[in-house]
């Protein structure tokens, strides 16, 4: 099987512009994916975010977590890093069903290593203690 090369839109998602670009692409054999050139970016993170987003997406996961025994039912997270857009549902899965107890201050790692990936979960908000 040789090379392949295709046109993707893309919108960059990095700033609030929002710019469509269309991204040339090569793809070997192997599946490997190099960005040969992006049109209609508004700046050079375009180009950055492009060649990430083709080859190892990742996002940053924002949510909540259950509080007991808090002045607020769920404290707002998100996590330290970003993860893999591949293991999204199954890391929501896990902050989904977890907890943690009042009193809670913004930047208190609420969970350690995310399903391996070496991101925390941290807290975004105080919650005091009832």
């Amino acid at each position: 099987m040789e090379n392949t090369i295709e046109k993707i839109p893309l919108t960059c998602i990095i700033c609030p512009m929002g710019c469509s670009m269309e991204v040339e692409v090569e793809t070997d054999a192997d599946g490997n994916k190099k960005v040969l050139s992006v049109k209609d970016n508004g700046c050079k993170r375009g180009e950055q975010y492009a060649a990430k987003e083709l080859q190892n997406p990742t996002r940053t996961l924002t949510s909540t977590i259950k509080v007991n025994d808090g002045v607020l039912p769920v404290v707002p997270v998100k996590t330290a890093g970003e993860v893999p857009k591949n293991m999204l549902l199954q890391c929501m899965e896990v902050v989904r069903r977890a907890s943690c107890k009042a009193p809670v201050k913004r930047g208190d790692i609420l969970l350690y290593d995310l399903l391996g990936t070496g991101i925390n979960v941290i807290a975004c908000a105080d919650v005091d203690k009832v």
